[in-house]
């Protein structure tokens, strides 16, 4: 079911906002996690990895999921569809399995701000090269999509080339019926 052109724009307008903010945010994810590696400041470095768990399930965690989910609206709703196109599948491959690599990793951040709150613990045992290294690669990992969105690799699934080769057929002229019937070939004894 094709998405009327204004809401179909309004859900790609969701996606890339959803999608490009999500992108952000580990960005900024990216900058705390290496602030928390450098800064001689105990209070700052404690108040990096007190920050990042509140932060990921506010901010993170819910423009994963918008993400994920404007992209499922807007390929069901636009002609592109969600099991035609290998770059689409992809996309909701990559997509899903970041989201749930967030998911399992929020359990890094509770250790990590539980550990960061104990006022016993030394500032090594504080510092965690953990969020830098997953901030890193899921910023690698978010660019692959983002990238399969504006160059659309070619590549049509099995499904996606029966679905053009319906439309196809759908599209040509009907011949009239006595055109359609078999000719019937004598052949002289």
């Amino acid at each position: 079911m094709l998405l009327p052109p204004g809401l179909r724009k309004f859900a790609l307008t969701a996606h890339v906002t959803a999608s490009l903010g999500w992108l952000g945010a580990v960005v900024a994810f990216l900058a705390l996690a290496v602030i928390g590696l450098i800064s001689q400041d105990a209070q700052t470095v404690r108040g990096v990895y007190l920050v990042m768990e509140p932060t990921a399930w506010i901010v993170l965690v819910p423009l994963a999921f918008a993400s994920l989910l404007t992209g499922l609206v807007s390929s069901l709703g636009t002609q592109w569809g969600l099991f035609r196109h290998y770059w689409i599948l992809f996309k909701l491959v990559i997509t899903a399995f970041a989201t749930v690599v967030l998911l399992v990793y929020m359990e890094t951040f509770r250790f990590m701000a539980g550990v960061a709150a104990d006022p016993n613990a030394e500032l090594n045992t504080v510092r965690n090269a953990s969020p830098g290294l997953h901030a890193a690669l899921a910023l690698l990992v978010l660019l692959v999509p983002t990238v399969l969105s504006v160059y659309k690799p070619r590549g049509l699934t099995r499904y996606g080339q029966r679905k053009q080769r319906e439309q196809r057929r759908a599209l040509e002229p009907r011949q009239p019926d006595e055109q359609r019937t078999s000719v019937v070939m004598q052949v002289d004894p």
